[in-house]
């Protein structure tokens, strides 16, 4: 059996499209429970959307425990991409088999390409995304982004910002995006009025920082933090996605299955054992030599590993695309022009870009086998250290 982590290159963003198409409710191109006769796939690539980080736990535990191999694959390739690999292009160009990557961006491609990928897992419930500033700088709401120098890695993460702003009747050409890169140095440095943040990876990162008015970490009171998910501008974001015309292949069907089965499990076992997880996927970081890269040291992924959980697990089947959610996500998007006064997207997508059959049919699948795929995350309690190590 091969298991293999290959290392992409390390830039300083996430190469994705900035265009955004979004769908609604759609069935699968082929029955996932068909009985017709065929080869199954044993060999499966999948592709991330950044490097190894506990932002992919559940994928790096099936690795490490051993359960592609239980469903019946003998080589998985998990690759990582450092800004050079847009993940949903390395599906539609057929170079791997299933791709993680966030809605707004993927269905941005569809739109743009007229390419057809299919959200067969929901993995994150909620949206993640921050906009942190300094207590006292004036930014505590989105009402306030008006006339502001508002922080964002580009590339379609900036969506949110302005389904936000659509949402509460702000003008976006007031806004300054000012690009970033993926670390709190532009607010720490003064270059922006509010930073974008993961609640999984960013913010932590500046509570990791010393505060040279007090010698100490900051501390989140010293900060104003405008989360997207209270805000009408919530979007979707990690799903994994599989090629829409492959699944009326039997054998690419049923491996969608097999893979979902196996994730879940690697999932469900990240839930569990947050601390195991975290440290698996640390294991996978060094061992792709992106320890000098970016904040992986061991306790930013246990604090990484917490956070991610929450998002995960966050009330509904595992993997399951509520309706609701979907929803919100496209009439954000339709709603919200950029700075520049142009549309996100400018009608609804195919109903082709989700089903949830594929994991509905993996769940159902992993039920009869006797696991429990139901359940809720409990938080741990993490303490954050200088640098996260």
């Amino acid at each position: 059996m091969r298991h293999s982590i290959r290392r992409g290159l390390t830039v300083a963003s996430v190469a994705v499209v900035s265009a955004i198409a979004l769908s609604a409710c759609a069935g699968p191109a082929a029955d996932p429970g068909s009985s017709e006769d065929f080869e199954p796939l044993t060999s499966i690539k999948l592709q991330l959307q950044w490097l190894p980080q506990s932002q992919f736990a559940g994928y790096y535990v099936a690795l490490d425990k051993g359960y592609f191999e239980e469903e019946g694959f003998d080589s998985v390739d998990i690759i990582p991409s450092g800004g050079d690999i847009v993940p949903q292009d390395a599906l539609v160009n057929g170079d791997v088999d299933f791709a993680v990557a966030w809605v707004p961006k993927v269905l941005g491609t569809l739109e743009a390409t007229g390419a057809e990928l299919t959200d067969i897992a929901q993995v994150y419930q909620k949206s993640g995304t921050l906009q942190v500033s300094f207590k006292g700088d004036g930014v505590e709401s989105v009402e306030d982004f008006e006339g502001k120098r508002i922080g964002s890695w580009g590339f379609g993460n900036e969506w949110e910002i302005f389904a936000a702003m659509a949402a509460d009747g702000l003008d976006a050409s007031s806004v300054k995006v000012t690009t970033q890169d993926f670390s709190m140095n532009a607010l720490l440095d003064g270059d922006v009025d509010a930073a974008q943040a993961m609640t999984y990876n960013e913010w932590a990162q500046i509570l990791e920082v010393e505060n040279p008015a007090t010698g100490e970490l900051y501390q989140p009171e010293d900060f104003d933090v405008v989360s997207y998910e209270d805000t009408e501008g919530a979007m979707l974001q990690d799903a994994i996605w599989a090629d829409t015309e492959r699944l009326d292949d039997p054998a690419y069907a049923d491996a969608s299955v097999r893979f979902l089965k196996a994730v879940t499990k690697g999932w469900i076992f990240a839930r569990d054992n947050p601390e195991e997880a975290a440290t698996i996927t640390y294991d996978a970081a060094v061992a792709a030599g992106e320890g000098g890269a970016f904040p992986v040291g061991p306790n930013h992924q246990l604090w990484q590993m917490n956070e991610v959980n929450k998002l995960i697990w966050a009330g509904g089947d595992f993997g399951t695309i509520d309706e609701a959610a979907w929803a919100k996500t496209v009439k954000g998007a339709l709603a919200a022009v950029n700075q520049d006064g142009l549309p996100l997207i400018t009608e609804e997508p195919l109903e082709s870009a989700y089903s949830n059959d594929y994991t509905t049919k993996a769940l159902a699948e992993l039920e009869e086998e006797g696991v429990t795929v139901g359940g809720e995350y409990t938080p741990l309690d993490v303490v954050l250290t200088k640098g996260g190590q």
